[in-house]
């Protein structure tokens, strides 16, 4: 997908022929729509391959590649269960099946949100990651407006923030069910299954 954005802006100005002339920027790509089944009801996403490319690009080759059918939804965070951290989030977590057999793609850099402006507020979509450049297949949607995660937010403590790229445009309420359902520490028990992850157009 990458490489195709690529080739587009390299021919774009040849295509104008004459000297001096400046194409005109490529047209917006409209957002993804990606559907998310879990054996407690679906909701959809919005992908933003516009503002995001690379990190939207990344998410919908793990779609593509059926990575996430058969994974989990295995993390919560509330209010009660981070006493370690002072800046508190609500988010809830999901990441790819561990037992399928292709491995995870590389590492993405981190498309931050001063670079996207695309926000963590409720619903919103981003990738999990340690470092700024780490985020592989593990995502989290955000339970309410979660401002410290934006770039310059200081839950992780480097200050640049997390990759957001979409947000749940449906079912809503499905995601807010899978963040109050049991849970000891940050760890949902059990984890509730993602049955299937896919494009809806």
């Amino acid at each position: 997908m990458r490489t195709r954005w690529v080739i587009t802006a390299v021919l774009a100005p040849l295509s104008l022929g004459g000297a001096g002339c400046r194409a005109a920027p490529p047209p917006a790509a409209d957002p993804v729509r990606v559907v998310v089944e879990t054996e407690m009801g679906a909701f959809e996403l919005e992908v933003d391959v516009d503002r995001a490319p690379v990190t939207a690009a990344n998410f919908l080759g793990y779609v593509d590649g059926g990575f996430y059918d058969g994974g989990t939804f295995f993390r919560t965070v509330h209010a009660d269960n981070q006493p370690e951290d002072s800046i508190r989030i609500a988010v809830v977590q999901g990441r790819r099946n561990p037992d399928a057999a292709a491995e995870s793609f590389p590492p993405i850099p981190l498309e931050r949100t001063s670079e996207t402006g695309i926000l963590h507020q409720d619903g919103a979509v981003s990738m999990a990651r340690g470092g700024p450049d780490t985020a592989t297949n593990s995502f989290f949607i955000c339970i309410g407006d979660q401002p410290s995660l934006d770039f310059g937010g200081m839950r992780n403590p480097d200050g640049q923030g997390f990759g957001a790229f979409g947000r749940v445009m449906a079912g809503m309420d499905v995601v807010r069910a899978i963040h109050q359902a049991p849970y000891e520490a940050q760890q949902l028990t059990p984890s509730v299954r993602i049955l299937r992850v896919y494009r809806k157009d």
